[in-house]
């Protein structure tokens, strides 16, 4: 369900342990129905499970509404086909947040987008009550996996043949979130 980042580095927009709540030109707002079709075309483009216009309709109308996320590009960086940089999409149950996407667009990786909406989302659910966050993260891809890990994600089990298009195992990945800033 996670992640399309090939190329990402983290460490260029952590300072701390923290992230800017704005990076050069990109900000990060709540997701509206007029960002879903961008919202898909970058989901297409990436190695996502696909969800589709529809899903994340219905996402919007439910209560976890407010774990959709998108970076907004500003308007020196906006061009007429793109408003969105990235987005993230998550839900809240029983005190555990499950991270469903994440996403960048390929031109816009590696200047700190996916590090700002995964901050994000990780402070929105802390401010929730949340105790934990898990996500679903294809096997074969390390680069995701280390990004991940660098927020203090961890391994915590794997299932089998999760991903159907290309077919592939997907790692549960895990934070306790009690205690931490």
């Amino acid at each position: 369900m996670l992640l399309a980042l090939n190329n990402m580095s983290v460490s260029e927009s952590k300072c701390n342990g923290s992230v800017n709540a704005e990076l050069r030109g990109v900000s990060v707002s709540l997701m509206t129905e007029h960002d879903l079709l961008e919202v898909v075309e970058i989901e297409q483009s990436s190695v996502l499970s696909r969800w589709g216009w529809n899903a994340y309709h219905a996402e919007l109308r439910s209560e976890n509404r407010n774990l959709m996320w998108v970076a907004r590009l500003n308007e020196s960086l906006r061009t007429d086909d793109e408003l969105i940089a990235g987005y993230i999409v998550a839900r809240l149950g029983a005190g555990e947040l499950h991270i469903n996407n994440l996403a960048v667009r390929e031109n816009h990786r590696q200047q700190g987008i996916a590090t700002l909406l995964l901050t994000r989302i990780l402070a929105e659910a802390r401010s929730a009550g949340a105790f934990a966050a898990f996500l679903e993260v294809r096997a074969g891809n390390a680069v995701a996996q280390a990004f991940y890990e660098r927020f203090g994600f961890q391994i915590v089990g794997r299932r089998r043949n999760y991903y159907p298009e290309p077919r592939e195992d997907a790692l549960i990945m895990s934070l306790g979130m009690i205690g931490k800033p």
